[in-house]
């Protein structure tokens, strides 16, 4: 296991900063997923730490080493491209084999440490096929036996799921972290998908035009999230803007434009203070009917669009000129009808005020 430790990481191409000084440390046999839209910064820095991209600025060290001018081969680290690059031409034995022969490692060493590779993936038995035998999942895994057979301090992954059927993706995500926990090797991971962020990952960097938005555990990122971008990039978030009319102990209460009232944490706001607050979608509670006794974190609406989606419904309520999403559990009364009066409710403690 190593750390890996990038500070004051600058990349430009012409006026466009992609990593615009970015500082990160991936702890010794941590999962590490970096998020954010494309052209982000994500796979630059990715690419690296890999030894593929040079930096304009900042370092990259592997336990204390400035690892900056050292060759791609020489960096001691493990890769999975998006579209696993396997050799065509080669069996899965080869094509795993590959990296310990071009190291001059002996034949008796390299078919002992193939075999184990194939256990770890659980591809034992299939060391005579070629790629395109082989399914989608199959090629991933062994991909991945590839990477890991040389035995490196770092595992980098760049989109290693997004070419799989969300099912078989699912699986790969409970196999990938399985062997990542066995092996206990730290491994930096790109992608786009939120849910496998969340899924995979001890901790999760969101990135936005080069920069580090908000890094920390899932939950802490999810939860709370620092900016409306953060908010809305990692899962969805309804946001309301007010100004704070009032403190009392750690409380403030936010009024709204319409005049509705929220209570949130206080924290350093003061009287008048302008203020965002995302709240996320699965907090509120939906209920038929329209309730008239005021209440704080309390809202009568309509619904405009009920969407079905097997475990759960996605409901779009329109309250004045707002229009809230609301996630509600797949359970057994009837979804409710469009055009009804609903009551839609949360706890204080799901207010969360980020910056704009």
């Amino acid at each position: 296991m190593s750390e890996v430790a990038v500070t004051g990481a600058i990349k430009r191409y012409g006026s466009v900063a992609a990593l615009d000084g970015v500082d990160l440390t991936f702890t010794d046999g941590e999962f590490f997923g970096l998020l954010g839209p494309s052209g982000s910064g994500k796979t630059t820095l990715l690419r690296a730490i890999a030894g593929f991209i040079e930096l304009d600025a900042g370092e990259i060290r592997i336990d204390g080493t400035d690892i900056s001018r050292i060759a791609v081969h020489q960096r001691d680290i493990g890769m999975v491209f998006q579209n696993y690059a396997l050799f065509p031409h080669m069996s899965v034995a080869d094509n795993i084999a590959f990296g310990l022969d071009v190291r001059g490692v002996p034949a008796v060493k390299i078919r002992q440490r193939v075999g184990e590779s194939l256990d770890l993936v659980r591809l034992s038995g299939l060391e005579q096929r070629r790629p395109r035998q082989l399914s989608g999942g199959q090629q991933q895994r062994v991909a991945l036996a590839r990477a890991l057979v040389t035995r490196p301090k770092v595992l980098l992954l760049d989109e290693p799921l997004s070419a799989l059927d969300k099912h078989l993706r699912q699986e790969m995500q409970v196999e990938l972290r399985r062997i990542q926990r066995q092996i206990g090797i730290t491994t930096i991971f790109v992608t786009h998908d939120q849910e496998e962020a969340l899924t995979l990952s001890d901790r999760v960097a969101i990135f936005n035009k080069g920069r580090v938005v908000q890094a920390g555990s899932p939950r802490a990122v999810y939860e709370s999230p620092v900016d409306r971008f953060a908010a809305g990039f990692l899962g969805e978030a309804n946001f309301m803007e007010g100004k704070v009319a009032g403190t009392l102990g750690g409380e403030a209460r936010v009024s709204l434009p319409d005049g509705t009232e929220l209570v949130v944490a206080a924290g350093n706001l003061g009287l008048g203070d302008p203020v965002l607050v995302a709240l996320r979608p699965e907090k509120i509670g939906i209920e038929p009917g329209g309730s008239q006794a005021p209440r704080l974190n309390r809202v009568m609406g309509r619904v405009q669009a009920a969407i079905f989606s097997g475990s759960s419904l996605t409901y779009r309520v329109s309250v004045g000129d707002r229009l809230f999403v609301v996630f509600e559990q797949n359970k057994s009364r009837a979804p409710l009808p469009e055009q009804s009066v609903v009551t839609l409710e949360w706890a204080a403690a799901d207010n969360v005020v980020v910056q704009p």
